[in-house]
């Protein structure tokens, strides 16, 4: 199949990588407004190059991927789903959730299918979590623990328009959570503070995050999330249930060190990036578009879990702004 990607940046290319690799695509058409990043997307993949979106779509493609930036996502989105043509957009689906709703008013029956980029959903022990859920060997949960804590802040140009560490980070943490337990968040009470980098704080956010998030049934899940992790990139979930305990992520390439007398564990180098963490995550998402693509399944991820997603981040940011609990019919009615 012919797959298009628009947006060649730091995802984008990694994406082209892995979409290149897979048997199922045979050719990449790409489109970026930098020269030199098309440029090496054809003699690294041996992609088609052309110079704009909507020559991307008029190029025959049977799939669109979408890694632009954030602002253009609703309109990309918008202009595949109008050529029938399925779409793989990384998250977010928009800038605000308001801007989101109305891309879900647009593809809803448009008989489109559009997979939105949350890959924890695809990383294996994510899914092995899943299942331990689902078939109830863990018993009722009590208590959920999900981390994601980055080795380093993202630059400030970034940190200026993300939205704030909910938004932009700690919304996988929402996701996988929701997608995990199969259980709505009803309240969340936030706090945060800024430990590192000065810009951070100028630019209204936090660096480090955590949320209690209660979910529908009475479980709580704790959330925690850093910008400045200098061990390397710490992502874990853990649950915890009448009858057993499981984790994800606890495993040699864990960024925490142990101060037990003779402890050995973690073993190996610590995991330093996302796209080493989730390097097989990402191919399997990628994999699972490809048969979205084919018509062999329908989203793993829709635009409306991004935006519940995105309704628990909103929640987050106005606890936080007003340091109390925040019930989510509050910012649904927003």
């Amino acid at each position: 199949m012919r797959i298009g990607i628009l947006g060649l940046g730091r995802i984008g290319a990694f994406h082209a990588a892995t979409l290149a690799g897979l048997d199922a695509v045979d050719t990449l058409v790409v489109s970026d407004p930098v020269a030199a990043a098309t440029a090496a997307a054809v003699e690294r993949f041996g992609a088609t190059a052309v110079d704009s979106p909507e020559a991307v779509l008029a190029a025959g493609v049977d799939g669109i991927v979408i890694a632009a930036a954030t602002d253009a996502h609703p309109a990309l989105i918008l202009a595949a789903v109008k050529a029938g043509i399925p779409v793989f957009c990384e998250k977010p689906v928009a800038r605000t959730v308001e801007e989101s709703l109305d891309v879900l008013e647009s593809v809803r029956d448009s008989g489109v299918e559009v997979q939105i980029g949350y890959n924890r959903r695809f990383d294996a022990g994510c899914a092995a979590a899943r299942k331990a859920v689902v078939s109830g060997e863990l018993g009722k949960l009590h208590t959920v623990r999900s981390t994601t804590l980055d080795p380093a802040p993202p630059p400030a140009a970034y940190v200026a328009v993300s939205g704030g560490i909910f938004r932009d980070c700690s919304v996988h943490d929402f996701d996988i959570v929701r997608w995990v337990t199969g259980r709505e968040v009803v309240e969340v009470y936030a706090a945060g503070g800024n430990r590192g980098a000065e810009y951070i704080a100028e630019a209204g956010d936090v660096d480090t995050a955590s949320a209690i998030l209660t979910l529908d049934d009475g479980t709580i899940a704790l959330v925690s999330n850093s910008r400045h992790n200098a061990r390397g990139y710490d992502v874990r979930l853990e649950l915890h249930g009448m009858r057993d305990s499981i984790a994800v992520g606890l495993e040699d390439k864990l960024p925490l060190r142990s101060v037990e007398p003779g402890a050995t564990f973690p073993a190996g180098p610590p995991h330093d990036f996302f796209m080493d963490r989730f390097a097989p995550a990402y191919r399997a998402e990628l994999t699972a578009f490809t048969e979205v693509v084919a018509g062999r399944a329908t989203s793993p991820c829709t635009v409306a879990d991004a935006i519940e997603a995105g309704w628990i981040a909103e929640a987050c940011a106005l606890s936080l702004a007003e340091h109390r609990p925040v019930r989510l019919e509050e910012v649904r009615e927003v």
